[in-house]
């Protein structure tokens, strides 16, 4: 039997906002499965990018599994407006620590799947403890906070750590990864083990993306 293909997940980061319907458009056209969203409060992250009213703008344009990513210091307050906005995944930051078991919780009754991120130079031990309470575990391949940035090559081993992991405990959660995928990049992370690859630039930069979502998956 052959493996699963990966999921392609195009992140809206990168996307014209201007021409917000169009390109959601082109998304939905490309063959990708997931639709991320990257939300940031600039204090967790320097940067401020979208709310759930923002997701609530985008859900009516497509039918695709929305994947939203809290880079947030209080995503308490946010849980409940993203899944009520269309949410079906929500993701928090395993550097939230000792918040993260009720953040997990919080998610689980909304209803949405739960994801648990972890970035660069934090410790896959971060997230190890909340491995069974999971759907998905996003490893951060660039430092959070922008786009366009380049593929951190040293993430790769924890990224098989993680799939490592993932079969000693017989989890069924994704491994998920963002920040810098490429069609140079992607080989790396699907042969380590990765389910979801979230690209921005490299996707909505291409003149077909149908073509550069199936390039990722090649």
């Amino acid at each position: 039997m052959s493996a699963p293909k990966p999921i392609v997940a195009p992140s809206l980061l990168a996307a014209d906002l201007a021409q917000l319907g169009r390109e959601v458009e082109r998304v939905n056209r490309s063959g990708a499965e997931w639709l991320h969203l990257d939300v940031m409060d600039g204090h967790f992250v320097p940067n401020l990018s979208f709310g759930p009213d923002f997701a609530r703008t985008v859900r009516p344009l497509t039918s695709l599994f929305l994947d939203v990513h809290l880079m947030c210091d209080r995503p308490e307050i946010l849980i409940e407006p993203f899944r009520r906005a269309g949410a079906d995944s929500i993701t928090v930051h395993g550097e939230l620590r000792d918040r993260v078991p009720e953040l997990l919780e919080q998610i689980k009754k909304s209803g949405a799947k739960s994801g648990l991120a972890v970035n660069p130079d934090s410790s896959l031990e971060l997230v190890l403890p909340y491995l069974k309470q999971i759907d998905l575990l996003l490893i951060m391949t660039v430092h959070p906070g922008f786009g366009g940035q380049q593929f951190l090559t040293e993430v790769v081993p924890k990224i098989q750590a993680a799939a490592r992991e993932r079969r000693r405990s017989g989890q069924a959660f994704r491994i998920e990864v963002d920040g810098g995928v490429d069609h140079g990049s992607a080989p790396q992370c699907l042969q380590a083990g990765t389910d979801v690859l979230v690209a921005g630039s490299y996707l909505f930069n291409s003149d077909n993306m149908a073509e550069a979502v199936a390039g990722l998956r090649s």
